[in-house]
Formats: structure tokens, C-alpha cells, sequence
């Protein structure tokens, strides 16, 4: 998933923490280049293992990677640093904003590492999936979201923890053609992370019997003002409208949506990004009510999770977010493969990834791979307002979804 660009640097660019190139952080020490090993990496099956976090560390996507390395780290710090019974030396690259910065940054830093973890951008991520597979290294998205990275451009080295574009807008589209509730209009940005959900939502609520109103696709990242889609969507005569918006677009979005006085006519539905994380604190009352698919709330209901938002709020001041939630898993579903594999080549770690089974101490509930892409449970979140927080309280669950 690709977040937009001026608005979010609008939004979220006062969040500080901006670091260039390469660092080494977290647990061990060294640097890059630095190693005595001939591989760069530990390799083998003991000493350290080193493992390349690949993060926005500047730029608008800084408060994801804040994110993501906030949940990694946390994992660390509740297993005395290890993973698989082996310290950690944790790499961070910064992956900037995008291909351009992210690419370089991994194919500086994968000779140096064992295994890499991370990327937000499914561009940067679809750019490096086959250097994967020449290096013979295994990389763990967080969370990029393109269809074709465990799809059409898969490798057996390349796996993902986090989600498809298609799951949560396949699962809202089923949901709302359950629901009788008439015909909606679509509007996402012009774009491949746009254009993937509008083509799950619309397959799925087709075929269970919905009607779409219309369809709007919206200048990526440059979108200010959404008065003539706006008027488009009151024109239609659709009944909700179903988006996919992120970071300062979803902020723009949702408040333009409410001041124009389509909130209390036609219900908003979304992709869980569209209320996700700090962007509800733009959005304020105008999110109340809105109701989103996603695969994981700091509210559900389940042991691991409350642990997970209790440790994460005491140790970050903040409520956890899915991105930092993915990380976490990350962490978790790497312990596992290593203890499984006793090593961290590339081929012990894909097949014993490959026979883990069900995650089932994960926050978000148990989870397994599917195809090298997570199946798990969807849910349908409202936004409601908590004592003054606004939080995205589950509905229910709406079941499985893997490969789509």
C-alpha cells in the first residue's frame, strides 16, 4: 500500500524522526561493511543473526515506519533480544518515499543481512521481489500490499505477514451485498493500490447480487478538493459509497465528505486505512460512524491482544497500530522459522515457513499462510467515540480470506 504524498506531508510531516542511508540499531553492534563474516550475514546456525528492517525513516511515510519499528522492537525487547535462542543485530535501511530510495537502500543492504523485514511501498517491494531470489535471502513484508508480490510476481523467497489490496475491499463487497443495502458508488485514487480494491469490492458485490452506482477515480496525492466527486456521488442516487483513501487523503476525504452533508444520507463504508492510526485525530467527529474492513483493532477481544496493546502503550505512549501489528508478527513468525529451521539460509527458512501452521498467538487472532500471503479473519469496524478517543470498535467477523 502506497500512502499519498503532499497531504500527508501536510498532515503527519511535523513527526520527527529522520534519519538518511543506513543505521544499525536494536539489539548487537556494528555496521554495515563491517562484519567479519565473509557473508556479511550470521548465517550458519549460531552466533548473531542479522536481520535488515527496511522502514521510511524520512519523509511522508516516517509515521509508518515509526510505527512498524515500534512493534519489531517490542517483540525484541519481550524475548531478551533473541530470535530462534540467537541475539539479534537488527539493520535498519531507510526506504524513503519510494522505488527510487528503497530500491538502492536494499540492494545496499542484503548482502550484510541474513533475512529482511519490512517495506511499505509495494513498488519498492515489486522492485526488489527477484533480487530475492538471486540472493537466495528470505524477505518478510510488513506491509506492502500489492496483489502480484504472492501473486503473478511471487518467488518462494518472498512472504507476507500483512495483507493483499484485495482482502479487505472483497470482504466489504460481500458484506454489503449481504446487506440488501442498494446500489454504491466507488471512489478510490488513480492508482495501483486504487484500482486493485476497486476491482475486489466490485467483483465481490456483483456477485453476491449489488448494483454500483458509479465510479470516480481521483488524482493520486494531489486531490485537494473533492467537491465534484462529491456531487457525483449525490447525483448517482447510490445508496452508501464505498472508498479506499490513506494518510492525508483519508483525512481530506472523510471531512470534505461530512461538510459537503453527504454523511447523514449515504453512509461511508471503507477499506480499514481509511480510519486507521493517526489519521483519526484529522478526521475527528466527522469518522464517527463510519465502518471500515480490516484485519486487525486494537479492540479485539482475544489474550494476545490485550497483552500486545497494554505492552505497546506503556512502551510507546500510543495505542498500536496494523502496521505495527504486522511488524510484531514479523518478529513472531521469524522466531518461529528460525527454531524450526535451526538456520537462517534461505531454503531452511522458506521451507520451514512453509510448514508453521496456524499463528495462533498473534493479536490480530490465529492466522496461517496461504500461497505465502496471510489467511486470516476480516473484520467490520465502527468508529465510535470512546470518552473523547475515537477507536475502531469490531462489529463482527466476516470470516476468512487468503489468496483472492
Amino acid at each position: 500500500m502506497a500512502l499519498p504524498d503532499l497531504s500527508r506531508r501536510q498532515l503527519l510531516g511535523a513527526v520527527g524522526v529522520g534519519a538518511g542511508g543506513l543505521a544499525l540499531s536494536a539489539c548487537g553492534g556494528g555496521s554495515l561493511g563491517g562484519d567479519d563474516d565473509d557473508n556479511g550475514g550470521g548465517g550458519g546456525s549460531d552466533g548473531p543473526i542479522r536481520v535488515g528492517l527496511v522502514i521510511p525513516q524520512a519523509g511522508v511515510y516516517t509515521p509508518l515506519g515509526v510505527d512498524m519499528e515500534a512493534g519489531w522492537q517490542l517483540w525484541l525487547d519481550q524475548h531478551d533480544g533473541q530470535i530462534g535462542g540467537r541475539d539479534v543485530e537488527t539493520v535498519t535501511a531507510d526506504e524513503g518515499e519510494g522505488p527510487d530510495t528503497g530500491v538502492p537502500a536494499i540492494q545496499q543492504l542484503i548482502s550484510d543481512v541474513d533475512v529482511v523485514v519490512g517495506i511499505v511501498n509495494s513498488a519498492t517491494a515489486l522492485g526488489v521481489a527477484e533480487l530475492f531470489a538471486e540472493e537466495q535471502k528470505v524477505l518478510l513484508i510488513g506491509n506492502a500490499g500489492a496483489v502480484a508480490l504472492t501473486g503473478d510476481a511471487s518467488n518462494e523467497y518472498v512472504w507476507r505477514v500483512s495483507f493483499n489490496n484485495a482482502q479487505n475491499s472483497y470482504a466489504m463487497g460481500e458484506y454489503l451485498a449481504g446487506q440488501d443495502i442498494g446500489s454504491v458508488f466507488i471512489i478510490c485514487p488513480d492508482y495501483a493500490a486504487g484500482q486493485e480494491n476497486i476491482t475486489a469490492f466490485t467483483e465481490a458485490f456483483e456477485a453476491g447480487g449489488g448494483t454500483i452506482a458509479g465510479t470516480a477515480l481521483t488524482p493520486f496525492g494531489t486531490t485537494q478538493d473533492f467537491q465534484p466527486f462529491l456531487s457525483q456521488i449525490q447525483g448517482s442516487g447510490a445508496a452508501a459509497t464505498f472508498c479506499f483513501y490513506s494518510g492525508g487523503e483519508a483525512v481530506t476525504f472523510v471531512n470534505q465528505y461530512d461538510d459537503f452533508g453527504l454523511k447523514a444520507s449515504i453512509p461511508l463504508y471503507g477499506s480499514g486505512f481509511l480510519t486507521e492510526g493517526s489519521v483519526l485525530e484529522g478526521q475527528g467527529p466527522s469518522a464517527v460512524g463510519i465502518r471500515t474492513t480490516m484485519q486487525y483493532s486494537t479492540e479485539l477481544d482475544n489474550e494476545a491482544n490485550a497483552e500486545f496493546v497494554q505492552a505497546y502503550e506503556e512502551a510507546n505512549g500510543s495505542l498500536p497500530t496494523v502496521f505495527a501489528m504486522s511488524m510484531f508478527d514479523a518478529a513472531n513468525v521469524l522466531d518461529r522459522a528460525v527454531t524450526e529451521a535451526g538456520d537462517v539460509s534461505g531454503d531452511a527458512l522458506v521451507e520451514a515457513l512453509g510448514g508453521l501452521g496456524a499463528i495462533d498467538d498473534s493479536p490480530r487472532g490465529s492466522w496461517e499462510f496461504e500461497d505465502q500471503n496471510p489467511k486470516q479473519t476480516i473484520y467490520l469496524r465502527e468508529v465510535v467515540d470512546e470518552g473523547g478517543t475515537l477507536i475502531n470498535s469490531v462489529v463482527e467477523e466476516l470470516g476468512e480470506y487468503g489468496t483472492i
